[in-house]
């Protein structure tokens, strides 16, 4: 069954640049942001581990863990990473998991089941389903799944900011509304009754009953 938000990340044992590795205990009490690539050596790829590695102090600064996944040995991620570190101006600077079995990209769903064999035999257009971002919370849960095209980079930008409203929604009880970035007013989230409400925030604008608009807690 396809992996939901809510779901427990499934745990694996993987080989990656910085050693071997569990999952769940790589992860410990941290966030954590698992992000794939069908095969070494594609271009928009390396433009997306590039920018990783530029900006893995702002996922510092969140507590947030990244590690990159892709459906090769770890001897050409090593390879690799000299071509982005020349070619995007930095250097993968957080583990790269080679999923020659395809073990995660099965178990994450990112490939079928009877996927076999070299994963030298197999082209970057037949693994173009390992272009995931999941985002994993301290409970190991899946909060966020992205799935893009290989033609498409993806805005890590927006996941950082995805990040931010997910911790701040798991403190504080409101919700983040459409273009939110962090310091924008937020929803008081439609669980908490009116009452407990004043309780929390005092008063609130509310353009209609359930949009009940607060600063930033």
């Amino acid at each position: 069954m396809a992996l939901t938000i809510g779901d427990t990340a499934p745990d694996f044992a993987a080989e990656t640049t910085e050693g071997p590795i569990r999952f769940h205990d790589w992860i410990d009490d941290s966030w954590a942001v698992l992000f794939s690539h069908p095969k070494d050596f594609t271009p928009i790829c390396t433009t997306e581990l590039g920018y990783m590695a530029k900006i893995k102090p702002e996922f510092d600064r969140r507590g947030v863990k990244i590690i990159g996944l892709s459906v090769d040995p770890l001897d050409k991620h090593e390879r690799w990473a000299d071509d982005i570190e020349a070619t995007q101006g930095a250097r993968p600077n957080y583990p790269l998991i080679g999923d020659s079995d395809f073990q995660v990209s099965k178990l994450y769903g990112m490939l079928g089941a009877d996927v076999s064999g070299d994963p030298a035999d197999r082209t970057a257009a037949q693994n173009q389903t390992v272009r995931n971002v999941f985002v994993v919370g301290p409970d190991k849960k899946i909060k966020l799944i992205l799935v893009y095209p290989m033609t498409t980079g993806r805005n890590f930008d927006e996941v950082l900011r995805v990040i931010d409203s997910l911790q701040l929604t798991a403190n504080h009880k409101v919700s983040t509304p459409a273009q939110w970035t962090p310091g924008d007013d937020v929803i008081i989230a439609g669980s908490v009754s009116d009452d407990d409400a004043k309780a929390l925030f005092g008063s609130w604008e509310a353009p209609r009953p359930y949009i009940r608009i607060v600063p930033q807690p």
